[in-house]
């Protein structure tokens, strides 16, 4: 018994990452994993005898989630509240209540993710239209009339 005990404690200290692979694996910088731990969005499974911190593979998955949060302009708060709401829908031990509220909070972070996708595929297009004007303007009066050089 002794010898499964063991197998699966290293089993699961196997399954823990240090910061730095954390980091690189999300894409992001030590600094910003720490920053977000300060901010209570994220926290370690658990730490090392030295102080190092160590996250699971659902932390990971979790810093992703944050990281995908950013670019649509979410606020560390509005990142908080989704947060809390996913938690809520995967707590066993909910209320069924608070799970519900959960899931119409989630439901609503959706449709404003979804609406800021939008803004932004608008603002790509908009881009990518004075990008094609400019080099047209930059090849200059001749390319532009037909006439070319």
């Amino acid at each position: 018994m002794s010898g499964d005990v063991k197998g699966s404690v290293q089993k699961s200290e196997s399954a823990l990452h240090q910061i730095g692979q954390v980091a690189e694996r999300v894409g992001v910088s030590l600094r910003t994993v720490r920053y977000y731990e300060e901010q209570g969005l994220l926290s370690p499974e658990t730490r090392t005898g030295g102080g190092f911190r160590l996250y699971s593979d659902d932390q990971i998955e979790r810093l992703e989630l944050i990281h995908q949060m950013k670019p649509l302009g979410f606020s560390v708060d509005e990142i908080r509240c989704l947060l809390h709401a996913r938690d809520a829908i995967q707590d066993p031990s909910a209320a069924s209540s608070d799970r519900e509220a959960a899931t119409e909070r989630l439901s609503r972070f959706a449709d404003v993710a979804a609406e800021r996708c939008e803004e932004l595929s608008e603002q790509v297009q908009r881009a990518s239209d004075l990008a094609r004007r400019l080099r047209r303007e930059a090849r200059g009066p001749d390319a532009r009339s037909g006439h070319g050089r």
